[in-house]
């Protein structure tokens, strides 16, 4: 199948990235520059922000909830952003529909970026806003069945580092993983993966930009070797969380992530992995609006809703 019609339009306008090194505040402000106006989102029955005190410090959070109700499951959400773009309000959309969608409460995490924080500010905090969901519980009216991560991008990177670091630290509370077009192998060799090669240019984001894009995040400390790091570098994979693993079609990043999925199965975690066709790197959070691709909210649902009538049912 070709690039959906509407993505490779979209992908055709954009400009050529400026000469030069990088700039993170350029790139960040251009970020924010798009965010829509607060009356321009999706509504939802709550939208609170507040800070979440953890052990790495205090981590601003954004709490969305979809509807009133006695108790909600939860979804902690890491946006994605090559660990050094992205925010709360960059990714309040993906959040939103998450929440709406699934009608579980969802807290996105608004974790220290590189350059300006290193590794593993970012991570530690994702982690320590899990483990303070589960310990206020009651405040945040959860309803101690579901408790999930998830991520997009950088964020998926995130997530699976976060389930992986819960289970080795007994924390048995994580029921799920949620990861979007996951960057799980930050060693960019294009000889690792097919997908690096068949989808290196054109569809946006490109295989010759891995590599510059992330060395914020590199060169804070973060070693690609590292399985909190490339998480698909992680030799045993058993007792990990049930994983639902969302592929595009024309991504580089999609064959790690394809083989994540697999190797999670191989070990008897339920996983399932779902090659989205047409579509590139970043479609849950740009091209949501298009139904082929707004499915993936409606995927997750069905995910976290199988999983708990299979949990409810003794199976």
């Amino acid at each position: 199948m070709a690039l959906h019609p509407e993505i490779a339009r979209i992908v055709a306008s954009l400009p050529a990235p400026p000469p030069g090194p990088i700039d993170p505040a350029v790139l960040r402000a251009d970020e924010e520059s798009h965010v829509p106006a607060p009356d321009d989102r999706l509504p939802l029955h709550a939208v609170d922000d507040a800070v979440a005190a953890t052990p790495s410090g205090d981590v601003p959070v954004r709490i969305y909830t979809p509807a009133e109700a006695d108790s909600y499951g939860v979804i902690v959400y890491f946006h994605g952003g090559a660990f050094f773009l992205g925010s709360l309000d960059t990714h309040d959309h993906v959040a939103r529909a998450l929440a709406k969608e699934t009608g579980v409460k969802v807290i996105s995490v608004g974790y220290r970026r590189a350059p300006e924080a290193a590794f593993p500010a970012g991570l530690t905090d994702c982690y320590g806003v899990v483990r303070w969901v589960a310990e206020h519980g009651e405040d945040l009216t959860w309803d101690r069945t579901t408790l999930a991560v998830a991520g997009d991008s950088s964020g998926g990177t995130f997530a699976a580092a976060v389930a992986a670091m819960a289970h080795d630290d007994g924390f048995d509370r994580i029921t799920h993983q949620i990861l979007y077009y996951p960057s799980l192998d930050l060693d960019f060799d294009e000889a690792r993966y097919a997908s690096l090669r068949e989808n290196a240019t054109g569809y946006g984001l490109e295989t010759a930009g891995l590599k510059p894009f992330n060395a914020f995040y590199l060169d804070s400390g973060a070693d690609p070797a590292d399985p909190l790091v490339s998480p698909i570098k992680r030799e045993d994979l058993t007792g990990l969380p049930a994983a639902l693993i969302l592929t595009a079609e024309f991504d580089p990043l999609r064959d790690e992530g394809e083989l994540y999925g697999r190797r999670l199965a191989e070990v008897g975690v339920d996983a399932t992995v779902t090659r989205y066709s047409g579509a590139n790197h970043g479609f849950v959070a740009n091209f949501g609006w298009i139904p082929e691709y707004a499915a993936a909210f409606a995927q997750t649902r069905d995910f976290l809703a199988g999983a708990l009538a299979e949990k409810a049912s003794g199976r």
